[in-house]
């Protein structure tokens, strides 16, 4: 039997979800008392605290925090296929569709997805959050309070863009860049192309994690226990929902949102039409960041450093 694999009974409450409908009124969306879930989840050790995960289209990668490092798994099995030495305390990581981008202290660093050769590292400050355009790479910049755009072809930075507002989350929509701001409780919409800021948008407290599942912009507040959705074509809020506490690393499956909750441990499945929670699975060990690779979830566990594969489906 694998060590990695369990297959693991849950009993989970649910409970009512205090929603802001989008003219301002409350809503409550209200679900069984409790609910069984029976899920099959397979654990994968990884580097020390890992803590955002990314899929390439054949192979998931994971930012290990405390190891310097990232770790490559094939996606369809979990083996390790390497360890790679990355800039020191790496944050997030993408990918480009050829290489592997990963943020750090001050540091941002290319690799090639095949074999994991490094072949860059260039020096950003405060170095958090990425986003791909398609053939930019965009850096949420937390100690300028900037966004740097850098061209994925030689690594050359474009230009330096001001957000303000301790910017930490990017999102890509296809024409705009999505920047979450930690310090402001909003969210700025920047032009990609020439770094013009379309608007500032409120949302909760605290937000961390930005997603676009195709037309709309997601958004974890990690301090308010929410989730928000906006419209991207003109950022008007549809909803703000309860998922519990310390929503952090977010991921979209075609059908649902995914949040991981690091306070209590779970990772949950919204409905995107009306915010309600579906599905509540237990992880432990701190969930944080979230991928999806076409039929799983994969959960970074940030304290167990280990990185978590569910079902995506019912």
């Amino acid at each position: 039997m694998n060590p990695n694999n369990s297959f693991k009974k849950i009993t989970v409450p649910i409970l009512c979800l205090l929603c802001f409908a989008p003219s301002g009124s409350f809503a409550i969306a209200a679900g069984l008392d409790r609910v069984d879930v029976v899920d099959t989840i397979q654990r994968f050790k990884v580097g020390h605290e890992p803590l955002s995960v990314c899929f390439d289209g054949a192979n998931i990668w994971t930012a290990n925090n405390a190891s310097h490092s990232v770790t490559k798994l094939r996606a369809s099995d979990g083996a390790k296929l390497g360890t790679f030495r990355v800039g020191s305390y790496p944050y997030s990581v993408i990918y480009d569709g050829t290489n592997i981008w990963v943020s750090g202290n001050n540091t941002l660093t290319e690799l090639l997805a095949s074999d994991g050769t490094v072949l860059g590292y260039y020096h950003i400050q405060g170095a958090a959050g990425l986003a791909f355009d398609g053939e930019n790479v965009w850096v949420a910049d937390t100690g300028r309070e900037t966004l740097t755009k850098v061209r994925a072809s030689d690594g050359t930075i474009v230009d330096v863009y001001d957000v303000g507002g301790y910017p930490i989350g990017l999102a890509y929509d296809g024409t705009n860049i999505w920047a979450t701001n930690g310090d402001l409780a909003t969210v700025t919409k920047v032009l990609a192309s020439d770094g013009t800021i379309i608007g500032t948008y409120p949302v909760g407290l605290g937000p961390r994690s930005i997603l676009f599942d195709g037309e709309n912009i997601w958004i974890s507040n990690e301090y308010s226990g929410s989730l928000s959705k906006l419209r991207a074509s003109d950022g008007t809020t549809l909803g703000t929902f309860g998922v519990g506490e310390y929503p952090t690393g977010l991921a979209y499956d075609g059908s649902y949102i995914w949040v991981g909750l690091g306070n209590s441990e779970e990772v949950v499945r919204v409905r995107p039409s009306d915010g309600t929670t579906v599905r509540t699975v237990f992880v432990g060990n701190t969930p944080f960041g979230l991928a999806f690779d076409g039929s799983s979830i994969w959960a970074a566990e940030f304290s167990g450093n280990r990185v978590a594969k569910l079902s995506a489906g019912q």
